[in-house]
């Protein structure tokens, strides 16, 4: 247990500034949605859709490949080469996609703003450069300086936008020669979301410069060469994961055939809703922060198998208290994140407990991969990928153009499930783990049915207030099951221990 509890302490530290990252994202989202109708958020929509895909070719994998090759390598060798080797890619790929900055706008059918690839392009070049410097204090055990250098940039993202987005424009009507707006420009609009962010890349960069020293600009190319082998794979295994989840953000407007500003209109609807689905993600996110160099730690120790298995317990179980959480409180989450536009944006709600399962999948998945990740069979997982990115692309092209996002939510539901079950047959074959698999999909299918009665009682009883109340007596019921079934097992926790008998 304490192994576990270890887990617990460093995902909480990193899971800090991971869960206010996404919820002051949230935050800024919301002030666009409550500011601007769908068609006005489709652009930062299909920026941030595009940047995690060029997170992957930035970064091609070396960050947890920092994590394997740090066990058994020389640390100072393994820094300065990782770092070597991101900081002259880093420089390329920046200039190249400056240098195409009108071309990448066309290619994601936003040839009107080539500005906004400039400014992302810059986002990259500076969050790409803290890869390495914040793997190093993940696998030094520092989640506390983690967490503080996160949460600053955080703290001037948010800052930035409010101040860009939400000040400016009305002191810019009420008194436009203010000395506040030296350096507004009331054209860029909602641009100044994006380029907060490259300042908050910016100012993040500057904290770590403490992890920069020591630094040698050294390349071991031998060493360079092991680990493009091993990490090569994990390349496509991000492609592929990017596909999933953001193409069909990328080609919603491509694959329909209406007027230009309804699929605008439906764009900004289908993300709006996508990242209140992807809530959960938050913590799998926060989980697998702690978990990569965690996992990697323990695959030495005997009883490595039965951690794992243990961990993916504790995983299933809070994964689906926050799916249902979720579900049965839709109607109150619509009226706080739309605000003014919840009618608009709130078309699309049906798809949340769909794609939100999809991210439970994900989540699964994640901890199924620590099998070729151990077994150097990384070449497997990006297979397993590609094979969900097949299923995703061809099902977004078919769907999209009958069922619009709800077509796009059930490609990304089956893709995710696919990756699950195929990841867990080769794991088994591979490297053995005891999952309670039947217990676990029995909690799945429990929340599932849960949510279906409350969708039949709101149906009946309408009313906002009854359907609330329902859904919390659903979650109580939930975690008493769940505590009566894993009594032994929390017994064992720290701190909660104590209290269940």
């Amino acid at each position: 247990m304490s192994s576990i509890k270890k887990l617990a302490g460093q995902t909480l530290w990193y899971g800090v500034p991971t869960i206010a990252v996404r919820f002051l994202g949230y935050a800024l989202n919301i002030l666009l949605f409550w500011w601007y109708e769908p068609s006005s958020t489709a652009g930062i929509t299909q920026i941030y859709a595009a940047i995690p895909f060029l997170n992957i070719l930035f970064t091609y994998g070396l960050e947890t490949s920092y994590f394997r090759f740090i066990q058994d390598h020389d640390k100072t060798k393994v820094f300065n080469t990782f770092l070597t080797s991101t900081i002259i890619t880093t420089v390329l790929f920046t200039g190249f996609l400056l240098w195409q900055a009108q071309a990448v706008a066309g290619l994601i059918d936003f040839a009107d703003h080539p500005e906004y690839i400039r400014w992302m392009a810059w986002i990259l070049f500076f969050d790409t450069l803290s890869v390495i410097p914040f793997a190093k204090l993940r696998q030094e055990g520092r989640p506390r300086m983690y967490a503080f250098i996160k949460a600053s940039g955080i703290v001037v993202n948010v800052l930035l936008v409010l101040f860009f987005i939400g000040t400016c424009p009305k002191l810019y009507r009420e008194n436009p020669e203010s000395i506040w707006l030296s350096f507004y420009n009331p054209l860029i609009g909602i641009g100044y979301y994006i380029i907060a962010n490259v300042v908050a890349s910016i100012f993040t960069l500057l904290l770590l410069t403490k992890e920069f020293r020591g630094f040698r600009f050294a390349f071991d190319f031998a060493l360079w060469k092991t680990v493009m082998k091993y990490s090569y794979p994990l390349i496509i295994v991000g492609l592929g994961g990017m596909i999933n989840e953001m193409l069909s953000r990328l080609v919603y407007t491509r694959v329909l055939d209406l007027p230009r500003k309804e699929e605008l209109h439906q764009l900004g609807i289908f993300g709006a809703n996508y990242k209140v689905a992807v809530l959960i993600t938050i913590f799998i996110q926060v989980f697998k922060m702690g978990a990569e160099p965690f996992f990697f730690n323990q695959s030495k120790e005997e009883n490595a198998p039965r951690t794992y298995a243990r961990v993916m317990k504790f995983f299933v179980i809070a994964c689906a208290f926050m799916w249902l959480a979720i579900v049965v409180n839709l109607p109150i989450i619509m009226r706080f994140a739309y605000g003014s536009n919840a009618a608009a944006y709130g078309e699309g709600i049906s798809i949340v407990p769909i794609l939100a399962m999809g991210s439970v999948f994900l989540g699964i998945y994640y901890n199924l991969s620590v099998w070729y990740k151990l077994t150097n069979k990384t070449l497997t997982g990006a297979w397993i990928t590609l094979a969900g990115a097949a299923i995703t692309i061809l099902l977004n092209i078919w769907w999209i153009p009958l069922f619009g996002y709800t077509g796009s939510a059930w490609a990304t539901f089956a893709c995710y499930a696919f990756m699950m079950i195929i990841s867990y047959q080769l794991g088994q074959k591979h490297y053995r783990i005891p999952y309670a698999s039947k217990k676990l999909i029995a909690y799945l299918v429990i929340v599932t049915l849960l949510y279906l009665i409350h969708q039949l009682f709101v149906y009946f009883l309408p009313q906002l207030w009854l359907g609330t109340a329902f859904g919390l007596l659903l979650l109580g019921v939930f975690a008493w099951f769940i505590l009566l079934v894993e009594r032994k097992e929390f017994q064992k926790m720290p701190v909660i221990g104590k209290y269940i008998k």
